[in-house]
């Protein structure tokens, strides 16, 4: 049974950072591209960052030059570094890859005070 679990968040002010982790299981990672996403209270899920197996990474325009996804084959981990945080940057993360079809983890929540 395929698995990823999310961790690190938090509670921080406005401008501080945050570095979230993912571990996913399955030798199926590696050979993936795996994403972090985020939903809002309200709003429907959103892509936020995603990383290809050999390292090319992609950004949503509202977190471009604040975030950065990197992952680690060698542990099944993929991490995103937030800085520069921002209020409506609040929602809970969740990491997920397609190859894990409708396996969804409970996601990290991320809470930004202004």
């Amino acid at each position: 049974q395929v698995r990823l679990v999310e961790s690190g968040g938090g509670l921080v002010q406005a401008g501080g950072s945050l570095r979230l982790s993912c571990a996913a299981s399955g030798s199926i990672f590696s050979v993936n591209t795996m994403g972090w996403y985020r939903q809002a209270p309200g709003k429907q899920r959103e892509l936020v960052a995603i990383i290809a197996p050999g390292g090319s990474t992609s950004y949503a325009d509202s977190v471009k030059g604040r975030f950065t996804i990197s992952r680690d084959n060698a542990k099944n981990m993929v991490y995103l570094q937030m800085n520069s945080l921002k209020p409506e940057d609040t929602a809970v993360y969740f990491c997920w890859g397609p190859a894990y079809g409708t396996s969804w983890g409970q996601g990290t929540q991320v809470t930004v005070s202004s």
